[in-house]
């Protein structure tokens, strides 16, 4: 993640790593037990929750870096490692269905597993914490690029029932496998960059 990140291209990462598409059957198959009267309810209240958590890290994330004497390079390659196996298993699913995230709860979902991780979650938060400590000085950009990610995350996720039925699981997989190859690449790009930049310092 290098200087050449802008807020769109860092929103549409963020969007990547949220995986909407790939999350639709996660929240209907959560949402089941819900009451119909309540579901757009409890999907308002788990994004807004997924929100802030995310505006949470964004804004302490610096300070949480400084306090583990983490360096930007180390970032860089670890998230790029972290990106990359949500991507693999965004493009190769587990056999088990247990979807992106493991293996899901019963009952209303609260906080777990529908905001966090399933739309706020640890891949998300590593690339946040990339893009604070690698340019600090952009908070107001990166906090655009988050409520652009989230603003779309949340349109899809709130249309899922409709999409579901429009488009159906097998077009909706194929969507996610695409957005998984993409976010493989980035991934790739964000790790090399922090290699190189270690290799740089340490020449």
């Amino acid at each position: 993640m290098e200087a050449q990140m802008t807020p769109l291209s860092a929103g549409i990462m963020l969007f990547l790593i949220m995986d909407p598409l790939g999350n639709i059957p996660l929240f209907l198959s959560l949402l089941k037990a819900v009451p119909p009267k309540r579901r757009t309810r409890v999907m308002v209240r788990e994004l807004l929750i997924a929100l802030g958590v995310l505006l949470g890290f964004l804004m302490g994330g610096q300070y949480l870096l400084h306090l583990l004497q983490l360096k930007q390079e180390s970032i860089s390659v670890a998230g790029g490692i972290v990106l990359f196996l949500i991507g693999i298993r965004m493009v190769f699913p587990p056999s088990d269905g247990s979807g992106i995230f493991g293996n899901t709860t019963t009952g209303e979902p609260f906080i777990v597993p529908m905001a966090i991780p399933g739309v706020a979650g640890p891949s998300a938060m590593a690339a946040l914490l990339l893009l604070t400590n690698t340019q600090p000085g952009r908070m107001t950009d990166w906090a655009t690029a988050l409520l652009l990610a989230w603003l779309a995350t949340s349109i899809i996720l709130l249309s899922s029932t409709y999409l579901f039925r429009w488009l159906g699981e097998s077009v909706l997989t194929a969507l996610e496998r695409v957005m998984g190859m993409v976010l493989i690449a980035m991934s790739v790009q964000m790790f090399m960059g922090g290699l190189a930049a270690f290799l740089h310092l340490h020449a």
